[in-house]
C-alpha cells in the first residue's frame, strides 16, 4: 500500500465517468444526505482537508472473479437509491474504491447529478414526493442558518426554486456548472455579468472560491492496494470503514454474499425484493435488507444473528438455495400484514414479517392460503397474535436473536397442523416476552391517542369481523369540533368537567374504525345522529360503552 500524488476533485470525478473507479461488491449503499453533501462541498471550498480515500488497483485475473458496481449520479430515494452493476471488460483490471465512497458519490452527485429525497409526510408512492433537485451556490448572500456552521449558502433546489423571481437578484448558480468554465478569468466574469447582480465582486469571490476548489486545489489524497488477496482486502476494507457510518453487519453479509453465490447475485435480488415488499400490488411498508437477510437466515436454518463466523460459504450456498422459496414467503407475509390493515405509519415492529414469513415456508402455503375460506380459521390466528405481540410493549425490541430463534424452534416442530398460537406464546413467555395483559397495562391502553403507533392494533381487536384489508380510518365518535369550552358549556356540561372532557377527545374510549367514504359521509354528526341515518331501523348508539367493556376485558 503505497500514498499517491493527490488529485484534483475534477480529475477524480473524471476517472469515475470514464469508468475507471468502479466499487467492489462490499460496499455498503449510499446512506448520505443533503446536509451531508452540503457541509463536504462548504468544507472543499473552504480548503479544508476532507481525508484520505483508499483504492485498491484490481488486476484483470483477479477482476474476472468479483463483482463491481458504479457509481451513483442521480439518486432518487424510492425509484433509483442504488448503483448499477458495472461490467469489467475481459481482460481488463480496474480501479475499486474501498474508502471514500460516501464522499464521491456525493460529490458526483453535487456536480454532476440531482438528489430526489422523499419529502416530509408525503406518501411514499406519491407521484410528486420525490422532486429532482441539483445544489446550488447562493452568489449574493450568505448563510442564514449560523447553527450549521457553513461558510457558503448551499443548497438542493429544484429548478422552479432556483429561478430568479423578476426584478429580484438571479443569485442562484449551479454547482455542477462550475465544470463548463473555460477558466476562472473572463469565463467567470462573463458568468457573473450575465446576471442581475448588485454585488459583483462578492459573488465572484464566491465563484471562484468553487472553481479552486473543484479544478485547481489537489484535496483528494489516497492511497493505493495493489495486493490481490480478497482475504487480506476484505480485511482492510473492515479496518478502514470502522469509523464513518458503521457498516453493519447485515450491509457485510449482504456483500459477500455477492461473491459467494453462484448462480443469483445476492445484492440484486435484495434490493428487488425490498422494493417489491414495500411499494408493490398496493403495499407501503418500510421494510428494510436487514429483514430481509434476517428472514433469509431463519428459513435457511442458519444462526439468525448478524456475526462475521456466519458468513461463511456453507450458509451463503444454504441461503441461495432456498432464496426462491424466502422471497415468495416473504411478499405473502407482506399481502397478510395488508390485509391486516397494516401499512408503514401503524406497522409498529418491521420484524414480525421474519416469524410470519417462516411460518408461511413451512406451510407451504401458496397464494391461496392468502384467501381462502379454508384457511380463514388459521389466519385469524396469525392476526391475532400479530396484533398483541404489536400491541404489546417490548416484544419486538431488546433479545430479539433470541426471541425469533425460540419461535423458529416452536414453528419448525408445531407448525403442519395449523398456526400454534398457544405453544410460541409459551415460548415468548419462557424468553420474558408474554403476551399476556394485566389490568395496569390495559388501563394504559385506554390512554392511547388519536393516530398513536398502536392505535390502529388496538382498535382492530374491538372489530374482529372488519375486512381491514380496505382502508379504514381512526374516527373520534363523539366529534373533536364538538370539544371547545363553549360548546361543551352550551351542551350542558358542568364547568368542573370540561377539562376532563378537553384531555379525553383523542383517547381510545373515543375513537372508531370507520371505512374512509363512511367517515368522509359522517363528518362531524353526533354518533346517535349518525348511527340512526347509516343504519335506519336501529335503536341507537351503544358503540361507546362497548369499546370501553371490551378494552376492560382484555
Amino acid at each position: 500500500m503505497s500514498f499517491q500524488t493527490p488529485k484534483t476533485i475534477e480529475e477524480m470525478l473524471s476517472a469515475i465517468h470514464t469508468h475507471e473507479y468502479l466499487m467492489p461488491a462490499i460496499q455498503r449503499e449510499f446512506v448520505w444526505d443533503a446536509d451531508q453533501i452540503i457541509r463536504l462541498v462548504d468544507s472543499l471550498m473552504r480548503g479544508y482537508p476532507v481525508g484520505s480515500f483508499l483504492l485498491w488497483d484490481v488486476k484483470s485475473e483477479t477482476a474476472k472473479s468479483y463483482t463491481f458496481y458504479e457509481f451513483l449520479t442521480h439518486y432518487h430515494e424510492r425509484d433509483y437509491p442504488y448503483a448499477g452493476k458495472a461490467t469489467v471488460p475481459a481482460g481488463a483490471g480496474t480501479t475499486a474504491v474501498l474508502d471514500g465512497q460516501q464522499r464521491l458519490t456525493s460529490l458526483n452527485i453535487a456536480l454532476y447529478g440531482s438528489l430526489s429525497e422523499k419529502k416530509k409526510y408525503a406518501w411514499w408512492n406519491s407521484s410528486d414526493a420525490f422532486p429532482t433537485k441539483h445544489l446550488y451556490l447562493n452568489l449574493v448572500d450568505d448563510p442564514k442558518d449560523e447553527e450549521l456552521g457553513l461558510r457558503y449558502d448551499l443548497r438542493f433546489l429544484t429548478d422552479k426554486e432556483s429561478a430568479a423571481e423578476p426584478d429580484a437578484e438571479d443569485k442562484w448558480f449551479r454547482v455542477g456548472d462550475i465544470l463548463s468554465l473555460s477558466n476562472s478569468g473572463p469565463a467567470m466574469t462573463k458568468a457573473i455579468g450575465d446576471r442581475r447582480i448588485a454585488d459583483i465582486p462578492a459573488a465572484h469571490q464566491r465563484l471562484y472560491d468553487l472553481y479552486e476548489a473543484v479544478r485547481v486545489l489537489k484535496p483528494m489524497n489516497y492511497f493505493l492496494v495493489t495486493d490481490q488477496d480478497p482475504d487480506k482486502v476484505l480485511e482492510i476494507f473492515v479496518r478502514v470503514n470502522s469509523g464513518g457510518t458503521t457498516l453493519s453487519y447485515s450491509d457485510l453479509l449482504l456483500s459477500m454474499a455477492t461473491n459467494q453465490w453462484q448462480d443469483l447475485d445476492a445484492r440484486e435480488e435484495v434490493r428487488s425484493l425490498v422494493s417489491e415488499l414495500n411499494s408493490n400490488a398496493g403495499r407501503q411498508f418500510s421494510f428494510t435488507k436487514d429483514i430481509v437477510l434476517k428472514t433469509a437466515l431463519t428459513i435457511s436454518e442458519v444462526d439468525v444473528r448478524f456475526k462475521v463466523s456466519n458468513f461463511t460459504q456453507t450458509n451463503m450456498t444454504k441461503v441461495e438455495k432456498v432464496w426462491p422459496d424466502i422471497k415468495g414467503a416473504l411478499l405473502r407475509a407482506a399481502t397478510l400484514l395488508q390485509q391486516f390493515g397494516y401499512h408503514e405509519r401503524n406497522l409498529t415492529a418491521n420484524s414480525v414479517i421474519i416469524p410470519l414469513a417462516h411460518y408461511l415456508h413451512l406451510r407451504k402455503a401458496s397464494d391461496s392460503y392468502l384467501d381462502s375460506s379454508a384457511d380463514a380459521a388459521d389466519r385469524l390466528a396469525v392476526q391475532r397474535w400479530v396484533t398483541r405481540s404489536l400491541i404489546k410493549r417490548g416484544i419486538w425490541g431488546s433479545g430479539l436473536d433470541t426471541l425469533l430463534t425460540r419461535i423458529r424452534d416452536v414453528l419448525s416442530t408445531e407448525a403442519q397442523s395449523g398456526f400454534p398460537a398457544m405453544e410460541i406464546e409459551g415460548a415468548m413467555a419462557a424468553s420474558g416476552k408474554s403476551l399476556t395483559f394485566d389490568v395496569a397495562e390495559i388501563d394504559e391502553l385506554l390512554n392511547l391517542k388519536y393516530a398513536g403507533q398502536r392505535t390502529f392494533s388496538v382498535l382492530s381487536v374491538l372489530y374482529p369481523g372488519l375486512d381491514l384489508g380496505k382502508k379504514f380510518h381512526e374516527d373520534h365518535i363523539f366529534p373533536k369540533s364538538k370539544f371547545t369550552r363553549k360548546k361543551l358549556t352550551d351542551a350542558g356540561v358542568p364547568q368542573e368537567k370540561i377539562d376532563d372532557y378537553l384531555s379525553t377527545v383523542n383517547l381510545l374510549p373515543n375513537l372508531q374504525l370507520l371505512a374512509g367514504t363512511a367517515n368522509i359521509e359522517k363528518q362531524d354528526s353526533m354518533p346517535d345522529d349518525w348511527t340512526r341515518h347509516a343504519f335506519p331501523g336501529s335503536s341507537g348508539f351503544r358503540v361507546h360503552a362497548g369499546v370501553l367493556r371490551v378494552g376492560r376485558s382484555g
